[in-house]
């Protein structure tokens, strides 16, 4: 008895793990995308501005990963005569060309809809549908 009881607890973790992993893993072409997606918004002049203690702006670098480096960014608590001087009042803020500013978090498809950056089919990975355990 104590042996099957261990067989399934094996059996159990293993499935726990395995869906962790399926969950959390990108997609194939996913990073590329996000890159092609950054490069986008730099060629169209779209920057980000923030500050290193500020959440939401952790939270927006975040979403894009490695392909953060793409994005044209001012720090604010570093240049903050850049940031005085663009008009931002709160972090992050999105200032595209025209000058249009996008106050807070915003997601990567508005950003996407706002600067007409589509690089490919798939910008992020899409959720996927739950495992179900039991």
């Amino acid at each position: 008895m104590k042996k099957n009881h261990k067989i399934i607890v094996i059996i159990v973790v293993a499935i726990i793990v395995v869906a962790a992993f399926l969950e959390f893993y990108p997609r194939e072409g996913a990073t590329k995308n996000l890159d092609d997606f950054a490069k986008c918004l730099a060629q169209k002049n779209v920057t980000m501005y923030g500050a290193y203690w500020c959440s939401h702006c952790q939270s927006q670098k975040a979403e894009f990963g490695d392909s953060f480096k793409y994005v044209p960014y001012v720090e604010c608590a570093d240049e903050p005569q850049k940031c005085t001087d663009a008009g931002v009042e709160g972090t992050p803020t999105w200032i595209l060309v025209d000058g249009t500013k996008l106050v807070g978090e915003q997601s990567l498809e508005k950003l996407a809809q706002v600067s007409d950056c589509k690089p490919g089919d798939k910008l992020w990975r899409e959720p996927q549908e739950r495992v179900k355990i039991w």
